[in-house]
């Protein structure tokens, strides 16, 4: 039987976090007889990965020939911001069970997406049931080292400027490495209504009433859900003035939430005055993606310990945690 020839000019486009579509070129004569796709996909070695772990296994697809473009999706577990790299060799299986094959193609490379807002709303979702009941605050709180807050005030005009986001949280997360905000706390301890005398962000504290960065001409979204191989779950939340550029990024990437009625972070009209809430059993960061000024609130030092472990500084998440897990990747 005439060999076949070796696809070329290998196209993938249509990327998301969990799929991409592929096409190639192949010889007319080809076309009519080739039954099967061999697809080699493998992740790319990451030179910070632990080398004493087991490689990624090379992962083949055979798939029955269809017209071109494929779309490649729930074959293999992909994830989101990943690099890849995928060739593809055609066949014909004959009477034997035997398949005539082709060479492989040229090795093409491409990264997968972020989080689509569909993929953000089940994680909210799986957030939502176990955020637990909602406890009043009346302050969002910032922990950082003495340096920091005096910087803000010598060289930053007494202003806490955002800064971009790091990896911390789900790998797919939008926000992460794009995001720009200042991080705030608003966790309350259930004994006291007030914010914890402990921190792992350092001895200072910044505290500013709540309704200078949440009131109804604030939006709010949800960003993200995660566990750093503990019991207790993080949830990451935008606040976002309406109109500013941070609210112009979530508007296209984050699920919006309802300011007065959602199972995080609330902000509602009682009695003619603002009443915030907070969700009990979720510790909530809050990113304010504008520039806060220190003269809004109060700046102090705590008297509890610096606790290091509690950080989420770059945290990885626990990929095995069926909680904060969905079904597209890490």
């Amino acid at each position: 039987m005439e060999l076949l020839s070796t696809p070329h000019s290998i196209e993938v486009n249509n990327i998301t976090c969990d799929s991409f579509r592929i096409s190639w070129s192949m010889e007319n004569s080809d076309l009519e007889r080739v039954t099967h796709y061999f697809i080699d996909l493998n992740k790319k070695e990451n030179k910070n990965s632990n080398k004493f772990k087991h490689r990624d296994v090379p992962t083949k697809l055979v798939a029955k020939a269809v017209p071109l473009p494929m779309t490649v999706r729930g074959h293999w577990f992909l994830s989101p911001r990943t690099e890849y790299s995928v060739a593809v060799q055609t066949a014909v299986k004959q009477s034997d069970g035997e398949y005539l094959v082709s060479g492989w193609s040229e090795t093409v490379e491409f990264c997968t997406g972020d989080y689509a807002k569909e993929h953000l709303a089940q994680l909210q979702e799986k957030a939502e049931q176990i955020a637990g009941r909602m406890l009043r605050f009346s302050v969002f709180y910032r922990n950082h080292h003495k340096e920091y807050f005096q910087h803000a005030r010598t060289h930053c005009g007494n202003m806490l400027q955002p800064y971009l986001k790091d990896n911390s949280g789900s790998h797919g997360s939008p926000t992460s490495g794009m995001l720009h905000g200042v991080f705030f706390s608003c966790n309350t301890e259930f004994n006291t209504g007030q914010p914890p005398q402990d921190s792992p962000y350092g001895r200072w504290r910044f505290q500013i009433p709540a309704q200078r960065l949440f009131n109804p001409s604030t939006n709010l979204y949800f960003a993200d859900f995660y566990c750093m191989y503990t019991a207790y779950h993080y949830a990451i939340l935008v606040l976002a003035p309406k109109g500013s550029l941070g609210d112009r990024f979530c508007r296209d990437r984050l699920p919006l939430l309802d300011i007065a009625c959602n199972k995080f972070l609330t902000c509602s009209v009682e009695d003619g005055e603002l009443i915030f809430r907070h969700a009990q059993d979720l510790i909530l960061e809050i990113i304010y993606t504008e520039p806060v000024d220190l003269s809004l609130g109060t700046l102090g030092e705590i008297s509890g310990h610096q606790l290091m472990s509690l950080s989420t500084a770059d945290a990885k998440k626990d990929p095995s945690c069926k909680t904060c897990n969905i079904s597209v990747g890490r």
